[in-house]
């Protein structure tokens, strides 16, 4: 009986060889015959068309293997940026992650971020130095670019011979047999006991040793290193013996309480909608009923899948540390906790947010519909989308990270659903924030019955400090169950601005206001308080806000002019560069707006010779010309006798 597992995903930058190497672990494994390939479309956790033809992995896929005894979960996620909502949703579901970076290209982009947001949520992390046989491979500059990028000094648990050529092979520094004197003095310097023991003369034994490195790579105190070519096969088995030796144990228990997390949802032809279940205590029977904690509601399990790409064995139950497909609980979405829950599984920090809205459009007027239920089951999969469908102007729009992902959903959308969609017209998102201190009235008491009568000070906030809201008003002028109805509704009422986007960094107080005791029904505060809000925000006025990416640009130093020249046309703003070697390396910020195709320009003018990776840094003030106006969509509140027949039933 399995008693130990591991749960890990494998991450990297697109091309670094990330499916490859997953599929030389399952096929090392003995759960495939051959490994697929990823050129050929062969790949067993690339399985959708669209992943095939074109070489990419587009969403994750999940399978177990045992190795040693030892049960791995494991998620092959996808390398492009585009995609990287996906790869964080797995991050909620993982004890630990292999990052794998290519010897030949080094750190490239998505490289960088996904080491931020894995170093964002703690997660430990053990890096994997693939493509060792390429010519061009240069271990030791990656591992300077680490050392230097990630303040880090990974510790390399092998050497290298023969790099760069077939005959490559690895040899390791540290086994029971033998232990360099480097990684010793690594090791023991993080425990006082082993430290003294180890100046005293007498080196720790090698499982006091292992133990202790297995301590510091689950706080992060420590990061091991390995080397391999997932092409040739080399490396692998080294890569899962560090796997089951030093990377953490789940900590559940499957005797407490039930407490998961629905961390995907996915959907089945036959069965419907499949969440995916990180389980951290407790278990999980079939034919049992699961509480869900965020909605609180309770439905029975239908069926619980151990997934293997597009293929699942069906078992019986689930416990503390396993990650399986649940059928059967319709109601669950992305991010619901199941059982007791628990606020540390339920706050995860977040990285990312989608940069550019568009409007999908189906090619023939007869898939309007089914277009519109597609998206929303998209959506259901992928909240980063934020599917809005505009009923009344007929009108639906995503939100995307970028291009590529745009041409990966019209492809799905053929394939899966049969619908030929095109997208139109994508804009950056922007925001808006008031521009000065104002105030904002509302009289709701007609037509009778209702009355709320309310009065807001709407102010600009500190840059990235959201929505802030809080009320002066005495429970005697408007009764403590209305204002929870204001409270409430201040997150839809900030959707649309009078610039016709979503508006941040504000505070919003609420200052004067009454209620009556006859008149005033459940409900009036919720209407008037979009009301108040926009007519505050016509008085205070708006400020356009684009958002910003930094960007590190690394390239030969002849080409530092015309870089320099690039990112002053597109409003960027740069910091000295810092030359070495007859390259230079250039830091800044740059407007999405303008930036957002400069990475192909960049490598197509230079040769390949200089490479860009950037990190969403936040919004900031763009003047009105520079950005984009769009009209309100729906009724707006300013139009306040439409907006009343509206919230009142009474027009569509």
């Amino acid at each position: 009986m399995l008693i130990e597992k591991r749960n890990i995903a494998i991450f990297a930058h697109a091309d670094a060889g990330k499916t490859s190497l997953t599929e030389q672990i399952l096929h090392l494994c003995g759960r495939i015959k051959k490994p697929g390939s990823v050129d050929d479309g062969t790949t067993h956790t690339d399985f959708l068309p669209v992943e095939k033809e074109r070489g990419i992995s587009v969403r994750s896929a999940y399978t177990s293997v045992e190795w040693k005894g030892i049960k791995i979960n494991l998620a092959d996620t996808p390398g492009h940026v585009d995609f990287a909502a996906d790869t964080e949703r797995i991050m909620r579901a993982i004890d630990a992650a292999v990052l794998v970076v290519s010897a030949v290209e080094g750190l490239q982009a998505n490289a960088i971020n996904l080491w931020v947001a894995l170093k964002t949520r703690n997660i430990p992390v053990l890096l994997f130095i693939n493509k060792i046989d390429r010519t061009g491979s240069d271990v030791e500059s990656v591992i300077n670019e680490m050392k230097r990028e990630w303040n880090i000094a990974p510790l390399c648990l092998q050497e290298i011979d023969n790099q760069e050529s077939l005959d490559v092979n690895i040899k390791s520094v540290w086994s029971s047999h033998f232990q360099s004197e480097n990684l010793i003095e690594s090791v023991v310097s993080n425990n006082d006991k082993l430290l003294e023991m180890y100046f005293a003369g007498n080196t720790p034994s090698y499982s006091e040793l292992r133990l202790q490195l297995s301590k510091m790579i689950a706080s992060r105190q420590a990061f091991p290193l390995l080397y391999g070519s997932s092409k040739l096969s080399i490396g692998i088995k080294e890569l899962l013996d560090t796997v089951v030796e030093y990377l953490p144990n789940p900590n559940g228990e499957k005797s407490k309480p039930l407490s998961a997390l629905a961390f995907g949802v996915s959907f089945d032809k036959t069965m419907g909608k499949i969440a995916l279940i990180r389980i951290f205590d407790g278990s999980i029977g079939n034919r049992e009923l699961v509480f869900n904690a965020t909605r609180q509601t309770e439905e029975k399990v239908v069926q619980i899948r151990q997934l293997s790409g597009n293929k699942f064995e069906e078992i019986q139950s689930a416990e503390a540390g396993d990650i399986v497909g649940v059928c059967g609980l319709a109601s669950v979405e992305v991010g619901d906790l199941l059982g007791v829950g628990s606020a540390a599984i339920a706050k995860q920090p977040e990285t990312l947010i989608p940069l550019l809205t568009v409007q999908v459009k189906a090619v023939s007027e007869k898939d309007y519909s089914a277009l519109a239920a597609a998206l929303q089951q998209l959506y259901a999969e992928d909240p980063m989308l934020r599917f809005e469908w505009l009923r009344n102007e007929a009108e639906m729009n995503i939100s995307a990270m970028g291009w590529i992902q745009m041409e990966v959903l019209e492809r799905i959308l053929l394939d899966r659903f049969g619908i030929d969609a095109r997208f139109e017209n994508p804009t950056v998102i922007y925001r808006e924030t008031p521009s000065k201190i104002a105030e904002g009235f509302v009289r709701y008491w007609m037509p009778k019955p209702c009355w709320a009568i309310m009065k807001f000070r709407i102010e600009p906030g500190e840059s990235g400090s959201g929505v802030v809201y809080s009320s002066t008003v005495g429970v005697d002028n408007i009764a403590q169950k209305y204002q929870n109805e204001v409270e409430r509704t201040i997150a839809s009422s900030l959707k649309q601005g009078i610039k016709g986007w979503e508006v941040t960094d504000i505070r919003i107080t609420l200052i004067e206001g009454e209620d009556h005791e006859v008149h005033t029904h459940p409900g009036d505060f919720a209407i008037a308080t979009p009301m108040g809000i926009m007519n505050g925000l016509v008085n205070s006025g708006t400020t356009l806000l684009e958002p910003m990416v930094s960007f590190k640009i690394r390239a030969v130093e002849e080409l530092l002019g015309a870089i320099a020249s690039d990112i002053t046309k597109m409003r960027g703003r740069f910091e000295s560069p810092e030359m070495e070697d007859g390259k230079f390396i250039l830091r800044g910020m740059l407007p999405v707006a303008t930036s957002q195709d400069y990475s192909v320009k960049l490598s197509s003018r230079s040769g390949g010779k200089a490479n860009i990776s950037t990190q969403f840094a936040g919004y900031q003030p763009c003047a009105d010309e520079l950005g984009v106006i769009r009209p309100y969509h729906g009724i707006s509140p300013l139009d306040e006798a439409k907006w009343i027949l509206k919230a009142r039933g009474a027009m569509q």
